[in-house]
């Protein structure tokens, strides 16, 4: 089983789409990494040897962050937005949506909380 920047890769699927199961890499950025390291994108994760795990993990590091790394730079940077007070950073601590997206409906994760069931008219049991 490859590891690769402290994620086990599913042996089973090819190693294009196991690459996407490391925080900040798709499957643009997995084809490119591929491209470097000179492997095909259909041999399996559990078909590589140490050699070609080697070339994948110089060729990652050669290229973006990922992981902690890129984790670590991702809630800085909220961090720093909510510490100075502008309008993102507030949407970030009220756990509001960021990016513009309406509220009034369709914001069930952010907002929290499952849907509401409205309940519909009752029966009335009639006598006669």
């Amino acid at each position: 089983m490859a590891r690769i920047a402290g994620v086990d890769l599913a042996p089973k699927k090819s190693i294009a789409f196991a690459l996407t199961a490391i925080y900040g890499i798709g499957r643009s950025m997995a084809k490119s990494i591929c491209d470097k390291a000179k492997i095909e994108y259909t041999l399996k994760a559990g078909d590589l040897n140490d050699s070609q795990i080697t070339a994948i993990r110089e060729a990652i590091e050669s290229t973006t962050k990922v992981e902690g790394d890129l984790r670590t730079e991702v809630m800085m940077n909220i961090k720093r937005l909510r510490d100075i007070k502008t309008y993102r950073g507030v949407r970030h601590q009220k756990r509001l949506p960021v990016r513009g997206q309406r509220t009034r409906t369709n914001s069930r994760n952010a907002r929290g909380g499952g849907r509401k069931t409205v309940a519909g008219k009752k029966k009335v049991p009639t006598k006669g």
